[in-house]
């Protein structure tokens, strides 16, 4: 059954309209990264504004990102709200689950909602556990055979709010692969942020927003959204984009920042499929004299994976030419999803840089204007850069037409 689901999947990726997007070739004003008209260009295209008074804590990889996660589940007093895109099967996924159901008992309001798709592994056994410990738990956008041109549209997002006060965003699902260090075979390299303070209230507005879309239940009250005082010295930007909107928003996120960089970029994506704007905003950067630095995901994780790799590899041409740096990551599957602009301004989420986050998806990311949280960022891209392998154009062009034939292949991807 899951065989034929999955093939089904394959099937309607490529037929429906919804795998591709033409987009205007947007002209970007003259702003820089770090300067208040930035600032203001970011707020107004995004639909989103900095909101000050909070701190963060970047989490590395399951290792850091589970234990953060779980110790905030098992200390909430009054509510969870819970949704990712993978939830799948293991000892880490029982051990969330049993959390979540302890808490439950406990009278907690728990709402867990998983995407159809995404998590479709899922055993029926920790669904079961959820609902009959009391937990609110819905699947998004199950598929429909009478609405197909909605099953492309899946909620990538990954959010947790505990008691409406702490917040956790970014890119991990709930399975086996995102456990560990993010240096074995077999395991993903991610990053995570966890987040306190004002900003938490608008990760939330994303969470109620998927939720009201899959129950039609609005989320409201003190239990959900209770006042904020500042909790640290940051200021954050918290970007939701979905179809819904338009889906633009994620993509000029990327687009704003890569075109108001002066200096370097330091760009962490595991699909590297930029469309011609996308590529030419990166490639210009390149000409300007800005370091423009990229680690995506090298041949390692399924068979589809690797095919697939080399579909995003016949995007590669432009970017190289114009002397962009793009490192395949080797120890695991890279899955991070973080951009450093300038030494200022960083970006942490959910979006791929391809168009089905851009066009597609509900994603949600995150961003700072923070030098501190810059150089922090900084140095995990640089002890992942040591354990990349650079892709060189003369190699590249050996192969550039052999990698045009896997180019259908691009849609098939899970898109995790």
């Amino acid at each position: 059954m899951r065989r034929a689901a999955a093939f089904l999947a394959v099937v309607l990726c490529i037929v429906l309209p919804g795998c591709t997007l033409s987009r205007p070739n947007y002209v970007a004003p003259d702003v820089q990264v770090g300067q208040p008209a930035f600032v203001r260009a970011m707020e107004a295209h995004t639909l989103s504004g900095l909101v000050q008074g909070n701190r963060a804590e970047v989490l590395v990889n399951g290792d850091q990102i589970f234990p953060a996660m779980l110790a905030a589940i098992r200390g909430a007093r009054t509510t969870i709200t819970f949704a990712n895109f993978v939830y799948e099967d293991g000892a880490i996924a029982r051990e969330m689950a049993e959390a979540l159901a302890e808490r439950c008992r406990a009278g907690v309001g728990v709402s867990v909602l998983v995407d159809a798709v995404g998590s479709s592994k899922m055993p029926k056994a920790l669904r079961r556990m959820l609902s009959e410990s009391g937990c609110h738990f819905a699947r998004y956008q199950p598929v429909n055979p009478f609405a197909l041109k909605r099953f492309n549209h899946r909620n990538h997002r990954r959010i947790l709010v505990v008691d409406g006060r702490i917040g956790f965003t970014g890119g991990t699902g709930i399975g086996e692969k995102w456990t560990g260090d993010g240096r074995q075979e077999g395991h993903w390299r991610q990053t995570d942020v966890r987040v306190e303070g004002p900003i938490v209230r608008f990760l939330q507005a994303a969470f109620v927003e998927d939720w009201r879309e899959a129950t039609t239940l609005l989320l409201a009250g003190d239990a959900y959204f209770p006042p904020l005082p500042p909790r640290g010295d940051l200021a954050i930007q918290s970007v939701k984009s979905s179809p819904a909107s338009g889906a633009t928003e994620a993509y000029l996120l990327f687009l704003l920042a890569i075109d108001a960089a002066r200096s370097s970029i330091k760009l962490t994506n595991p699909y590297f499929v930029p469309d011609d704007r996308m590529a030419q905003a990166l490639a210009a950067a390149a000409h300007r004299g800005v370091e423009v630095t990229v680690i995506t995901a090298g041949a390692v994780g399924s068979t589809l994976d690797r095919l697939v790799r080399k579909a995003s590899l016949a995007h590669f041409g432009r970017a190289l030419r114009a002397g962009v740096k793009i490192h395949e990551y080797g120890p695991g599957l890279l899955h991070a999803k973080t951009m450093v602009v300038d030494d200022q301004w960083v970006s942490i989420g959910s979006a791929n840089l391809d168009n089905r986050s851009f066009a597609i998806n509900n994603e949600l990311n995150v961003t700072f204007l923070d030098r501190r949280l810059a150089r922090r960022l900084t140095e995990i891209f640089e002890a992942d850069l040591t354990s990349t392998k650079p892709v060189a154009l003369d190699d590249w062009k050996r192969h550039s037409v052999g990698y045009l034939f896997y180019l259908p292949l691009v849609p098939l991807r899970d898109q995790l």
